[in-house]
């Protein structure tokens, strides 16, 4: 850690007389979804085409009226999904797709082919004009730099009016905006303003990225209150911000912006993006929600937003994500379980507005239930089922059997129409998976290692199988891998144990060991039986039987 001084610190800018600190944040911006293009690009498996499709209607129904799609003179893939959206009509008349150009004339050319016959459209051109890129990537002056902004406000300009039939909005972005000396980024930002021309009826957008995060957001605002003050028709231009998050800080980066001035947000559901992601706009729109202001986009059922989200990126939402991890309302602690059933009793009461300690949020304006004194009911999800068998009884399901459990739990509840309690949770559970001993029972065992190194087992059974005895001899290396090559030719199925756990558990006055299977039949069909006994080894052969007779009892 001694090499923290090969790096140096973020020059902050000249702005003593800055307004930003006193002002509130007092409406939702225009939001524009990024996930399509900087969320796609990102994925290590991005999105086809049909996934695609399926994420930007999903877009739409949340309330986003500006989505960028792609950069469709980049690759035959962008092009496809571009032309798939305007030939299909998959685009609302109050929805505005959004579409990334660098400044060259084949690619702005190509960029507007795949715009063809589209209603409205945002054309996004952006060049590099920090001094690191201009020095190190690009080699250009100022000058050649600012050349080659005003070229492609020029091109996109002269080639719109060929296309009348086509509303077009023109977007600029000086890349790397925030390793760019202000009066130079204002400089470049006003020279296409000049060849735009905004008007009250044809505003331009003019879209600050941090597109690596160099300082504390402070600074961030800083530089958005300057561009503000210092950017020409300043009243016909909205003023967008575009936060990544290489320091964690894209989301309080993107709220102080809004905060000086900023008219308009670009971001992703759950800040996925290169590197560290950029501004999460859940988190931004909550964080409005949660001060009284409409966020102008649909967050109440956030299980909704989850699945699909986790479909089509491949990548999980974070437990402790801010208002949609799955355990953000859950209370472990005691103390916090009795201030959360007092507040809420407060709450039936006599408040107007939302206070209860330790929950920000009431968990069902997103589409949750909870409840501190932890009732189930058939709106319940696998968390809370598995927060009371862990609570009450020491029971610590693998996340794959918790779903399993969890959907048995909440169809029994929906079948009861009633809540249920803990240890009516505990009984089902009971008779759904542990020790299930039809078709298929194991009356006695016996084990022997084969070889000095004890890692081949052989097993002598003797089980039932519909209420005929048999008598096995096997072997594996483990006795759950020997018993089940012994079981499998009498019950007529393969066996495929996909995973196995097992813990001790105390319960009553016995300590005893309870173990956990998986498997699944040649269709990728998985079910899961538990077994207990005071015996490790028994409670994972038990185990075994109750899953085998589940998928006996399924087939």
């Amino acid at each position: 850690m001694k090499n923290y001084t090969k790096y140096k610190a973020y020059e902050t800018i000249d702005l003593p007389d800055r307004t930003w600190p006193s002002q509130k944040i007092k409406k939702a911006p225009k939001w524009c979804s990024v996930d399509l293009r900087d969320g796609n690009q990102a994925l290590v498996t991005p999105m086809g085409l049909k996934e695609k499709l399926q994420f930007f209607e999903f877009l739409v129904r949340m309330g986003f009226k500006d989505i960028e799609i792609g950069f469709p003179a980049a690759s035959d893939t962008e092009y496809e999904f571009t032309r798939a959206l305007i030939e299909g009509n998959y685009i609302p008349e109050d929805v505005t797709v959004q579409v990334l150009t660098q400044s060259r004339g084949k690619i702005i050319q190509k960029t507007f082919e795949a715009l063809r016959g589209v209603k409205k459209a945002i054309i996004h051109l952006y060049n590099s004009t920090s001094t690191l890129q201009r020095d190190v990537v690009f080699r250009n002056s100022k000058a050649e730099t600012i050349e080659l902004a005003s070229f492609g406000a020029k091109t996109i300009k002269n080639l719109a009016e060929q296309y009348p039939e086509s509303d077009f909005t023109f977007e600029y972005s000086p890349e790397s905006f925030t390793g760019t000396e202000m009066d130079f980024a204002a400089e470049i930002c006003n020279a296409v303003i000049d060849i735009w021309q905004p008007t009250p009826e044809k505003k331009v957008i003019i879209n600050l990225p941090s597109t690596v995060e160099m300082s504390t957001p402070n600074v961030y605002a800083d530089q958005i209150e300057y561009m503000c003050r210092n950017l020409k028709n300043r009243e016909n231009v909205l003023v967008s911000l575009h936060a990544h998050n290489d320091r964690g800080t894209a989301v309080a980066a993107t709220e102080l912006g809004m905060m000086a001035g900023a008219d308009r947000v670009e971001g992703t559901l759950f800040g996925n993006g290169e590197r560290t992601g950029n501004a999460d706009i859940l988190i931004l729109g909550m964080n409005l929600f949660t001060q009284g202001i409409n966020p102008q986009l649909d967050f109440s059922q956030i299980d909704d937003i989850i699945e699909i989200y986790e479909k089509s990126t491949r990548m999980p939402v974070h437990p402790r994500h801010p208002y949609a991890g799955e355990l953000v309302f859950t209370a472990f602690s005691g103390s916090h379980q009795d201030a959360i059933r007092k507040g809420m009793a407060a709450m039936k009461k006599h408040r107007d507005f939302w206070e209860v300690p330790y929950l920000p949020l009431d968990p069902q304006d997103v589409g949750r239930s909870y409840d501190p004194i932890i009732r189930i009911n058939s709106q319940s999800g696998k968390g809370g089922v598995t927060f009371i068998l862990e609570q009450n009884y020491g029971l610590y399901l693998p996340k794959d059997f918790q779903k399993d459990v969890g959907k048995v739990i909440t169809d029994f509840s929906d079948q009861m129409q009633t809540e249920i309690t803990p240890e009516t949770i505990y009984n089902v559970f009971l008779e759904n998976y542990v020790d299930i001993r039809k078709p298929l029972q194991l009356n006695y065992y016996k084990t022997r290692t084969v070889n000095e190194d004890w890692n081949v087992v052989a097993i002598e059974a003797e089980i039932e199988f519909h209420g005929e005895k048999h008598y096995i001899e096997a072997e594996g290396n483990g006795v759950v891998s020997a018993f089940c090559r012994g079981v499998q030719d009498i019950v007529g199925a393969e066996i495929n144990i996909v995973d196995y756990r097992g813990h001790s558990m105390e319960y009553g006055t016995k300590a005893r060991a309870i173990s956990y299977i998986q498997m699944k039949d040649n269709q990728g069909n998985k079910f899961f039986g538990a077994g207990s006994s005071s015996s490790v080894g028994k409670s994972s052969l038990r185990a075994v039987v109750s899953a085998i007779n589940k998928m006996l009892s399924a087939s």
